[in-house]
């Protein structure tokens, strides 16, 4: 079927505004002419060297403007670009790379020792594209990124053309079992996130011009900065989003979160719009933020958004304070589910920790497959219906547990919990995947989570279940807390007592001096329980 296609759009943006800034990272300034002639050499190198109609090309890459050139080329040449995690192992990376049928690799010269230790197991890998970083000279068996980027005669168009049905793909990242490559349609995609700021998008191409909305702009879009890394979710649906709406792509350049930087950039570069995933980072922004209030101007922001982490009513409240003309988008969505549902905050009207309203036609389903009832107590899984994904690559029996019919409506169900109020909003409890059973009863890590993370002197926290004889599962919980608080485990279990049921607190707290999310601001759950089991001395 047909539909919106990324390339088409964003060539559009190139021609109409070819001035205007597409990407920025630090010195680096890139124009919209510029972005599309560097992905037209990259989509002519891929296809005139064997490359096929949707096969997959991996980033391997941090953030930086040659992210989004390998994700332009890809659309252009109507092939796959797909996410690899720049903190991938040797197993993990042959992993992700053979499951994905890749035949390229753009990849920073950093990871060429990773590379080399893996290339012997990717034989479908044809093309390994180096991105100078200042990490070494470009290995005999790799070509230059820059050569190909800038060795373009021409648009780039692919001989088969281009559809709304061309897929893109996000591995998810992997956390309670192996990555798995979400599909989706190019123009599911677009509709999905795009079309919330643009209905133009809710309409149909053909009818009104396969560059219509772009062609309705009166102007280049804003700044858009992702915090997050675009090999994750979070960061690269963003991205997508700031440039279909001919804005700009602002990166920052440390390769670890930088508060200062990131508070430097969007003075400097009039950021509107900022993407964060939850307190992870946005409690180190309103630290800094309070610690210096005259040192930043962040007036330009209009919106703050966050997906994939709880973000406290707390932190909200203190941000803010600092800027009391923004709003502050708490997203509930997922790789394989996008617009579950949202959170907005402004000032004075902060919203509660982990309560969403539901999204157009967003139900919550329990195990025996019937929707919950508003202010039943019951629990069940959220279900959204509408633009999602085709479903798993390579994958049919998860795609087939994932992806639902319920009363003739396709429903994509990725394993969040949630409570549906009274009132008709939701209440998040967490994955499923990482529920503890402890005596019969179901604790959301999550939940407990939340309330520790509340502690005046509680940084960030981890909750986990290990195994118990008495309780099956014992609740453990890792916090990093203040240095030098005095801080007790028994301090922090008491805390949860106070305000949840006592069956949900801690049996344990470990105090540890970091938590070690991703950069994402994900927590890897196996690895918590691992830490937490060696120190506890329990066999698993």
């Amino acid at each position: 079927m047909p539909g919106w296609n990324f390339a088409d759009l964003w060539e559009r943006v190139a021609d109409r505004f070819p001035d205007a800034t597409a990407q920025v990272q630090g010195d680096r300034r890139t124009t919209w002419s510029e972005f599309d002639r560097r992905a037209d050499g990259i989509a002519t190198f891929l296809r005139s060297n064997g490359a096929n109609h949707q096969d997959k090309v991996a980033l391997y890459l941090y953030n930086s403007p040659e992210y989004m050139e390998g994700c332009f080329a890809s659309y252009k040449a109507s092939l796959v670009p797909v996410n690899t995690n720049y903190r991938y192992l040797d197993e993990e990376l042959a992993y992700l790379w053979d499951n994905a049928d890749a035949t390229a690799v753009i990849f920073h010269g950093t990871f060429t020792p990773r590379v080399e230790a893996v290339r012997s197991r990717v034989p479908n890998v044809k093309h390994w594209i180096w991105v100078d970083d200042g990490n070494g000279p470009m290995p005999e068996w790799a070509v230059s990124y820059e050569e190909i980027a800038n060795s373009a005669s021409e648009r780039y168009s692919p001989p088969e053309g281009r559809s709304g049905d061309d897929i893109t793909m996000i591995y998810t990242g992997g956390t309670t079992g192996m990555p798995k490559g979400v599909m989706w349609r190019q123009d599911d995609l677009i509709r999905a996130t795009v079309a919330v700021g643009n209905p133009a998008y809710y309409s149909d191409p053909e009818e009104i011009g396969a560059t219509a909305p772009v062609d309705a702009l009166p102007e280049a879009g804003p700044p858009g900065l992702p915090a997050c890394p675009l090999m994750h979710g979070t960061g690269w649906y963003t991205a997508n989003m700031y440039l279909t709406a001919a804005g700009s792509v602002v990166l920052l350049e440390d390769r670890t979160f930088n508060v200062e930087e990131l508070l430097d950039a969007i003075q400097r570069e009039k950021v509107a719009a900022l993407t964060i995933v939850g307190d992870a980072f946005a409690r180190p922004i309103v630290n800094a933020l309070d610690a210096e209030p005259d040192r930043w101007d962040i007036s330009s922001i209009i919106l703050v958004s966050s997906s994939g982490v709880m973000w406290s009513e707390p932190i909200k409240k203190r941000m803010l304070a600092h800027n009391p003309g923004m709003l502050l988008l708490d997203s509930f969505s997922s790789s394989e589910a996008i617009g579950m549902g949202s959170s907005v905050s402004f000032a004075g009207g902060e919203q509660k920790t982990a309560t969403f309203n539901l999204g157009a036609d967003v139900r919550v389903v329990n195990d025996a497959g019937n929707f919950v009832e508003p202010g039943s107590g019951e629990r069940g899984r959220v279900a959204i219906p509408g633009f999602v994904p085709l479903g798993y690559y390579k994958d049919a029996a998860k795609t087939a547990s994932t992806f639902i019919q319920i009363d003739g409506k396709r429903y994509s169900i990725p394993g969040d919990y949630a409570t549906v109020e009274a009132d008709g909003s939701i209440t998040l409890l967490g994955r499923g995947s990482v529920c503890i059973n402890t005596a019969g009863e179901k604790v959301f890590p999550e939940e407990v989570e939340e309330v520790l993370k509340t502690h005046p002197n509680a940084r960030d926290a981890v909750v986990v279940g290990v195994p118990d004889e008495k309780f099956g599962e014992a609740i453990t919980a890792l916090v990093e807390v203040d240095p030098d608080s005095g801080v007790s485990p028994e301090d922090l279990i008491d805390h949860v007592k106070a305000t949840l049921s006592s069956y949900k607190a801690p049996k344990s707290v470990l105090i540890v001096d970091t938590i070690g999310r991703a950069p994402n601001g994900k927590v890897d759950y196996k690895r918590a329980k691992t830490y937490a089991c060696d120190t506890l001395g329990i066999t698993v």
